[in-house]
């Protein structure tokens, strides 16, 4: 089925360019047409606007949390203000890496950016945050991972590790082989998955069982980067949760000094992990992992911090728009994709900072911001 074009989108907006349609492909200007892409002049037409600057793709949040604040679960009138503030930011498709609240409803709301869902989180009981995970025995992961794969977009979410408070440190909270299993199972349901990893001991099995994406990835060694790079695996860094390290250690230092170590030691070496990733061609994807104790609408931060880490600016702009969609299987701006784009006064792929200050924002051909 078509995606919708709202009435106010039927007409022809001229984008004087240039227009980055991928890695390899930028055209001199294009015309939106009835809220879809064209780079043919549409014969006959009134053009009813012009818009000046360099055009990219919606950017994508690939680690974000619709539905989802410290306490768990919100209503529908705050999951759709959140999307709406990313929205805002220029992020115009999300990947929601797990929520506890049902947010199908926003695929129906025209002015929201476009959503993958992930389900909700799995883990084991007390191994997660209160109130936003399923949480299950190890024995039934596989049959959860199935279920949640129905219930989501393509994607199910599951918390690789998280503090053991009977060790003092992280640890996995799947065996091996149960998480081959269940990666096999939410496969066979024609989902991919997304672990939540911060701890060395847990890449290996998540890597050898399947996985499809590593978020945080903190633990990952040079091996580990290798195997990831040959296997296509992204990693998506949010090294604006990774900043909140600090924070954390402080907080497990007096009971869990081992812990606290461990986060510290991450939080010190963050950028340079972030360089060593990318060096090693390990596909890299950004994400705030807004909800929860980050706000909504900061991936341009996020995107800027990747930079300061050492990736090339043009390599974070990919990471943020094109490649995203590309690994999403969501369309950038070719002929005839829906129009969502963002224009910038300057060229982000040269300074990422250029980001932070979008002049038009386009969702399904419709201004919607600033």
């Amino acid at each position: 089925m078509a995606p919708v074009v709202p009435p106010e989108a039927r007409g022809v907006t001229h984008l004087t360019g240039p227009v980055l349609v991928g890695d390899d492909d930028v055209r001199a200007q294009g015309w939106i047409v009835d809220g879809r892409m064209s780079y043919e002049a549409p014969a006959g037409r009134h053009v009813d606007a012009t818009l000046d600057g360099v055009v990219v793709p919606g950017l994508v949040d690939v680690h974000c949390h619709v539905g989802l604040d410290g306490g768990g679960a919100v209503d529908a009138d705050l999951a759709l203000k959140q999307a709406q503030q990313d929205r805002d930011s220029g992020t115009l498709l999300i990947r929601d890496a797990g929520s506890p609240t049902d947010t199908a409803f926003l695929h129906g709301v025209l002015d929201a950016p476009r959503l993958i869902r992930a389900g909700r989180f799995i883990a084991r009981p007390k191994r997660y945050l209160r109130h936003y995970a399923r949480e299950i025995e190890v024995e039934d992961l596989p049959r959860v991972m199935a279920e949640e794969a129905r219930k989501g977009d393509g994607w199910v979410k599951i918390i690789a590790d998280w503090i053991d408070r009977d060790a003092g440190d992280l640890t996995p909270l799947w065996p091996a082989k149960t998480l081959k299993h269940g990666i096999a199972a939410a496969h066979d349901e024609g989902a991919r998955v997304t672990a939540h990893t911060f701890a060395r001991e847990s890449i290996q099995a998540l890597l050898d069982g399947g996985i499809d994406c590593l978020e945080h990835g903190t633990g990952m060694t040079d091996d580990h980067m290798a195997q990831a790079a040959d296997l296509g695996v992204p990693v998506v860094p949010t090294l604006l949760q990774v900043d909140n390290f600090v924070g954390y250690a402080a907080q497990g230092q007096a009971r869990f000094p081992a812990y606290a170590a461990r986060m510290r030691a991450m939080h010190e070496r963050r950028h340079e992990h972030v360089r060593q990733l990318h060096a090693r061609g390990v596909p890299l994807l950004v994400g705030t992992d807004a909800g929860g104790t980050i706000g909504h609408g900061r991936l341009p931060e996020e995107a800027a911090q990747m930079a300061m880490a050492g990736v090339p600016a043009a390599d974070v702009l990919a990471s943020a728009s094109w490649r995203a969609r590309a690994f999403l299987g969501v369309p950038s701006l070719g002929e005839g994709a829906s129009a969502d784009l963002v224009v910038y006064a300057s060229d982000p792929r040269e300074d990422i900072a250029a980001l932070a200050d979008p002049a038009h924002i386009l969702l399904r051909g419709v201004r919607v911001a600033p």
